[in-house]
């Protein structure tokens, strides 16, 4: 910042020597000499013409037109040389005032229209690049803001305009375009962490969870190797195995699915929040591998989508509930899931019943709503993302896009 109000120092002053480059210049006692000579000269030469007229016969009162011709010389010669008091302001004080008027206008100019502000608060932001990088990294309960991850995404994108080998900047860059589930942008900056330090198995997960964004099969495959070089590399956490297991999951792997979904419940105590949420993941996928089938008709198949700068705790659950035409907040049937990936597509039936003998097949109209539950407690919702559909029929494809939170 000292830079740069150095630089608009020098300019200002550059402006000022250029306006006083004029003002110095201009010499009034040398005016006034050339006019005292041009006057002289002038008297001159017309008294030898008045002479020659007079020689000639044309000139009646010679000594007349001589008195004319010095009263006219005498007129010409300005007040402050006949001992009269100048009214015009000195050259100096026109200096000091023109060099006042660029300095006042050059920065009054600035500030109501050259975004001050915004430089202000683009150097704060670049100053908590430490503590914002520091809560991305940390698993929080408490997810950041849309605020802070736009402050952060600033912050990272100056650094890495000056330093573009950083590793670890780019790594950060591109967990704030997952969190954005923003997957182009999560996809190059994880590329180009990765291509500068491959061997780090933090940059391998994150590059694994960005690619795992993309629409393209090859991008999942690639993940699929990362995740599992992870696994048989000792870095088997809740994060690499949750990934593995929900991939396996939508690829109707429902074995394998269970099997990395236990081995998770393996690393959590029975205290835990995710304990019992990978119970019921367990459950819903062995449910899907027994065989259990859905009457065509009285099932709801749901697609549920994040809208762009929502952000998930990786520690958060996907709550999804079929509610009666009319808006009751007590849900007909409910179920939860991981909120690992998104768009995520889901069906519930008569079996995610809540309410004893009320089923979704007794609806023919109905809601739909989904929310991102952030701390594992249903009755709080501060903080928490939701969506929810129209009034639909019983059976029909519905879409929902998690784009409100609640204050």
């Amino acid at each position: 910042m000292a830079i740069f109000w150095f630089a608009t120092v020098a300019i200002v002053l550059f402006s000022c020597f250029i306006v006083a480059i004029p003002l110095m210049k201009s010499n009034s006692k040398g005016d006034r000499a050339l006019r005292d000579e041009l006057n002289k000269a002038f008297y001159k030469d017309r008294l030898g013409e008045l002479s020659k007229e007079a020689e000639a016969g044309l000139v009646v009162d010679q000594q007349e037109l001589v008195s004319d011709l010095k009263q006219s010389l005498l007129d010409d010669i300005p007040a402050s040389q006949n001992g009269s008091k100048g009214s015009g302001f000195s050259p100096k004080a026109i200096l000091a005032l023109s060099m006042l008027f660029v300095i006042v206008a050059s920065y009054g100019i600035y500030m109501s229209v050259g975004g001050l502000k915004q430089v202000q608060d683009w150097q704060q932001v670049t100053a908590r690049l430490p503590e914002l990088s520091k809560k991305l990294m940390t698993e929080s309960s408490q997810p950041m803001t849309e605020q802070e991850l736009k402050d952060l995404s600033l912050a990272l994108r100056t650094r890495l305009y000056y330093q573009p080998d950083d590793a670890m900047g780019w790594l950060l860059l591109g967990k704030i375009g997952i969190a954005n589930r923003d997957a182009n942008t999560a996809v190059e900056a994880m590329e180009r962490a990765y291509k500068m330090n491959s061997a780090s198995p933090t940059i391998q997960l994150g590059y694994a969870q960005a690619l795992m964004m993309s629409q393209d099969e090859q991008d999942h495959e690639k993940a699929r190797g990362l995740l599992e070089g992870l696994v048989r590399q000792g870095y088997a956490n809740l994060q690499v195995l949750s990934l593995i297991a929900f991939d396996a999951f939508e690829n109707q792997q429902y074995t394998r699915a269970i099997e990395y979904w236990q081995q998770m419940q393996r690393l959590v105590t029975p205290e835990d929040a995710r304990y019992s949420m990978l119970e019921r993941s367990i459950a819903l996928a062995q449910k899907q591998l027994s065989g259990s089938k859905v009457v065509h008709g009285v099932s709801v198949p749901v697609k549920v989508s994040l809208a762009k700068g929502v952000s998930v705790n990786p520690n958060s659950v996907l709550i999804v509930s079929v509610h009666t035409a009319d808006g009751s907040p007590m849900p007909v049937a409910a179920a939860r899931y991981p909120a690992t990936k998104f768009p995520v597509s889901i069906v519930l039936d008569d079996s995610n019943s809540m309410i004893q003998g009320r089923k979704i097949s007794d609806l023919k109209d109905l809601i739909v709503k989904a929310r991102i539950d952030s701390d594992g407690n249903v009755s709080t919702k501060k903080g928490d993302w939701y969506g929810e559909s129209e009034v639909v029929k019983l059976g029909q494809p519905i879409n929902i896009l998690i784009d409100k939170q609640f204050k």
